[in-house]
Formats: structure tokens, sequence, C-alpha cells
């Protein structure tokens, strides 16, 4: 039995497809169909019903996943034992969402370059939610993501808050005619936010579904400064977190809206699988650059 066969049986179990199985291992789809059949013979049992899309296991095969999740981890701590006595090196990759990239990208990879001289690193950019999913791939190997307090990561992947802060409504300067609003106030005036998958935005739907209220969108468009510029020109309503709020360029021409019926409060969480081996102290500075920067 070869720890190749039961990683690539792990990654179609996850990815729902062997050929997304093949992208995260960088291998070829017929070699991880190979991989899976070899442990299947070797294990002596059918652990895909092939005859559903996407590929689901049977019920001894869902049994055998969980089991090997547990051994391809104590192999990884078998290997980060050894690894740790090297000076990092190789290539370390990271995941962070447009709206952080931004204001924490530069100085971060900076302090990298310069503490870890023999380290590259490669960055990818998506939602919260999509960098998760590519690291249960094996795609990264540490991301910085905006989720609300409290947030639960799968099994297998570490995690922390390292930052905590409010949402705030913005809107063009002198449009905000009262000391204070509530949603039904205030949500008329239509939202310049990010397209649909931005937890920002989702937690906001929430928040005007529980009192029977749609979310109307005026603009969608990535990037903070860009729809903080748009806000700042009348074009509607945003929500931003404080500090990135702060450090805008366009602060001076926006007004922060007092809505007391939503007070939304947001986390900056670092996460990595549990094993980095020698990438562990990177990872760290990675998070503590991206705090300090975040916070200020």
């Amino acid at each position: 039995m070869k720890i190749d066969d039961m990683d690539a049986f792990v990654a179609v179990i996850r990815c729902q497809s062997t050929n997304l199985a093949a992208e995260a291992l960088q291998l070829t789809q017929p070699a991880i169909t190979r991989r899976v059949q070899n442990f299947e013979e070797d294990l002596g049992a059918t652990l895909l019903d092939r005859n559903t899309k996407p590929l689901k296991p049977t019920p001894m095969g869902l049994r055998v996943y969980d089991q090997c999740k547990a051994i391809l981890r104590e192999i990884d701590a078998l290997r980060e034992l050894v690894a740790n006595d090297g000076a990092p090196s190789g290539t370390l990759r990271l995941g962070v969402p447009q709206t952080l990239g931004d204001v924490v990208l530069l100085d971060a990879l900076a302090q990298i370059r310069e503490a870890y001289p023999q380290l590259r690193t490669q960055v990818s950019s998506g939602w919260g939610s999509s960098l998760i999913a590519r690291m249960e791939n094996g795609e990264l190997d540490a991301a910085a993501a905006l989720f609300p307090p409290g947030k639960i990561f799968p099994e297998g992947i570490a995690s922390q808050s390292i930052a905590r802060m409010p949402l705030k409504v913005v809107a063009a300067k002198g449009s905000a005619a009262k000391r204070s609003y509530k949603l039904k106030d205030c949500y008329t005036r239509g939202w310049v936010l990010n397209p649909d998958g931005c937890g920002f935005r989702a937690g906001l739907q929430r928040a005007l579904s529980e009192q029977g209220l749609s979310l109307s969108i005026n603009l969608e468009t990535f990037g903070t400064e860009l729809q903080l510029g748009l806000v700042a020109n009348g074009q509607g309503l945003g929500l931003v977190p404080e500090p990135l709020l702060q450090a805008s360029r366009h602060r001076e021409a926006l007004d922060v809206l007092n809505v007391t019926d939503f007070k939304p409060q947001v986390d900056l969480w670092l996460f990595h699988p549990r094993f980095l081996g020698n990438l562990q102290e990177p990872v760290e500075l990675f998070g503590e650059v991206a705090g300090h920067r975040l916070l200020g």
C-alpha cells in the first residue's frame, strides 16, 4: 500500500472529481484514476460509487476516508519533525482576499523576503471560502482572510484570530441627515459592494432579510478603494472594515452612518494546515505583519 495512492483517494473524495483532484496534486487524470484503483486493489474493497456525479464514497469508502485522513496527519507530523531542522526554503504559497491585498501584501512579502532569503512566495487571491477549499486541496500553505468571530474551520486546518474590527456603513460626505439610522431608514439608497460570494455582503443580506428588507445593489465591483471612491461620488452606501476606511484616501469624502440595528464585526483570521514543517516561522511572520498593517 502506497502513501501516494492513499493521498490520491483522499483528494478525490475532497474534490468530488478526479479532474479536480489531479489539478490539486499536479498530476494527470489517468494517474489519479490509476492510483485510486491500486489503492482499492490493495484493500480488496470498492471505495467509490462510480455511478454518481459528483463522485461519492461507498459506505466502506467513507470509513476508509476518515482513517486515511488520520494516517496522513500522522505522516505530516513525522515529516514536520524532520523538516523543522532546516532553514525555510522552497515556495511559500499564500492566499489573501482582494479586500486585503493592497493593505497587507507589500510589507508582508518584503519582510518575509528579508528574513528568509531562500524562500520564494506565491500569492493567490479569492474569497475566504475558496481559500479554505484550496488549502484543503493542498494548494496553499497559509492564508489570511476576514470571517465572523467564532468561525469554525475544517478539520486539519489550524486557525487563529489575529485582529477584530467593526464594519462601518459609509455614505458620501454631507449625505447623513440624521445622527442615527436603522437599516429600514437607509437601505433604499442602494449599495456599492463586492460581487456575490463576499462575506460582508452575505451578512448584510441576512440582516436585511431578518427585517423583511431587500438588498438593492447599485454597483458591484472588487477593491475597497474603488468602492469607497464610488460611495464618495454618491453612488450608494458602502460597507467596510474600520481600519481600511481609516487608511483610505477617500476617508475625508465619506460619512460614517450610525446604524443602530446593524453593528457587525469581522475578524482577521490566519489559517494554515496543522503541519507546516519549516514554513511555520514565515507563516507566523506573515500573520504578524498582516495584523499589524490592518490595525496600524
